[in-house]
């Protein structure tokens, strides 16, 4: 039950609910030490009036004391030492006459009186009685106002006869302590002994212990309602706002929700954030690219699809074997034309998936572009009679942060659409070097027609292609592929002709490390 209801609470409730059962166990500990302090300094002292009184018997009855005013009275002037740390010692005989009082031992003899000041007190409850006395008390009654005579009349009926009784009152606002216990002599009562001290000391250090409780109660609330107000302000408000993004994203809403506040915070949240952010942006472009290229894709298969159709339909009809071969071959390179479209896209379909799983790191793009030109020279020189070289400034090394089999993807693609342009026998360069401010530059430069287009930027879009005659062996994706691995590496790529000769030349700037 009590997982199920923090599993349904917020984090803010759930702490504030934590603190609470905590809160909630601590004050009942703190109740009951509360309720048992006081008790337990209560019996302390009423255990030395215990003593004091049982000491006082044996002198009384060593020396043969009985209990009138005279001899009470010369008792207590020759051993008054032995009260000197009580506030008051009061003595009654068995008819419950007062026969001595150490509040008279500084004024006149005479001042003995069979008179009984009646004093308000305030008895504890029986309960509490019971745990000062440790025995079964007088029953007076709860919050009960009676005299210290009326005590003694129900001490002397009560059960626990012959047994210590101990009392607290209130007195203008003074808190006393007030022990009273019988006097035997042969086995027969011969009075009664009551002492009464100033206990104000019990109060205080209990007022002490409630006043620190209290106080630290209101500490740590107060500490726990700012811990709670910056929890929540500062970090579950945030989380809550990356919840409704990620939320708004699933559910493909309008509503725009505003997270730029969080990505520039420098703490694990700002990180977070902006990693949540790219992520989605990411995410949006790539699901953009994939609608758009589906639709690309499918207008493009469409033109060859209907050019397949029409050849097909033409070609039953036609008895004309040029004719006939002539549509066979239009057939022929359609179906080409298709099934590259398919390769390319399935293979730019797995290069996106292989791309999320690629580290950069620091490369030497010379050696790779050395090894992809001496594979193609080894195939064209001898095919076509097409020689590609590899030309440098003289730099040792030319180091970016890549990803090497995409280096060599980038030149092999720029390399075929350079061959495709270009005649036989004819020279293509590979031109690597570094500018002023160290950024690694290739340039393909080739003797083909060079291009038409003014906006040269056209030939990076998706099936965009200026077609040779063997067009059925390209798609129109070789450069947008190429430019989109060029971006991947942060890098960029421009198109241009050749300003000493007819020719086209791509350059690619790379980033310095």
């Amino acid at each position: 039950m009590f997982n199920y209801l923090l599993k349904n609470l917020s984090i803010l409730k759930k702490f504030l609910f934590i603190n609470f059962i905590f809160f909630t166990i601590i004050g009942t500990f703190t109740f009951f030490y509360l309720e048992n302090v006081q008790p337990n300094l209560i019996k302390k002292k009423s255990s030395n009036h215990i003593a004091i009184i049982n000491n006082t018997i044996e002198n009384l009855n060593r020396l043969e004391i009985r209990f009138n005013e005279e001899d009470i009275r010369k008792f207590l002037f020759s051993t008054r030492f032995i009260f000197q740390s009580l506030d008051r010692v009061i003595f009654f005989n068995n008819e419950l006459d007062l026969v001595g009082d150490t509040d008279t031992l500084d004024l006149d003899p005479r001042s003995f009186s069979s008179r009984l000041d009646i004093i308000e007190l305030e008895i504890l409850s029986e309960e509490k009685t019971k745990e000062i006395t440790e025995e079964k008390n007088i029953n007076l009654g709860s919050d009960k106002l009676v005299s210290l005579k009326d005590v003694l009349y129900n001490y002397a009926g009560s059960k626990n006869y012959g047994t210590p009784f101990t009392f607290t009152q209130e007195e203008f606002n003074n808190f006393k302590l007030t022990t009273i216990k019988n006097v035997f002599k042969d086995d027969k009562n011969i009075g009664y002994i009551a002492i009464t001290e100033n206990a104000n000391d019990v109060r205080a250090a209990i007022d002490e212990r409630k006043t620190f409780i209290v106080r630290t109660a209101f500490a740590v609330g107060i500490v726990i309602l700012i811990f709670s107000y910056v929890l929540n302000r500062f970090f579950l408000k945030p989380i809550q706002n990356l919840v409704n993004y990620t939320n708004k994203i699933k559910n493909k809403g309008h509503t725009k929700i505003n997270i730029d506040n969080l990505k520039i915070r420098n703490d694990e949240l700002g990180l977070l954030s902006k990693s949540l952010d790219e992520m989605t942006l990411d995410l949006q472009k790539r699901i953009s690219h994939a609608e758009n290229f589906s639709t690309d894709l499918v207008h493009e298969i469409r033109n060859p699809l209907a050019s397949l159709k029409s050849a097909s339909e033409i070609l039953d009809e036609t008895k004309d074997l040029d004719q006939r071969l002539k549509l066979t071959n239009i057939l022929k390179h359609d179906v080409q034309r298709i099934e590259r479209l398919i390769t390319d896209y399935s293979q730019i379909l797995k290069d996106e998936v292989a791309l999320s799983k690629e580290k950069f790191k620091k490369t030497d793009i010379l050696p790779i572009i050395q090894s992809v030109i001496d594979d193609y020279n080894n195939i064209y020189q001898i095919k076509r009679g097409i020689k590609i070289n590899c030309i440098t400034d003289g730099n040792k090394s030319y180091l970016i942060n890549g990803i090497e089999n995409r280096i060599e993807q980038i030149v092999a693609n720029l390399l075929d659409n350079a061959i495709s342009f270009s005649e036989d026998e004819k020279n293509i360069q590979v031109k690597i070097s570094k500018d002023s401010n160290k950024q690694v530059i290739v340039n393909i430069i080739d003797e083909g027609m060079g291009f038409k287009e003014k906006d040269t930027s056209k030939i990076f879009k998706r099936f965009y292609s200026n077609r040779p005659d063997k067009f059925g062996q390209h798609s129109g994706l070789g450069l947008n592929i190429v430019k989109n691995l060029v971006e991947l590496h942060k890098a960029s790529i421009i198109a241009s002709n050749r300003i000493d000769k007819i020719g086209a030349n791509l350059e690619i700037t790379f980033p310095k490390v």
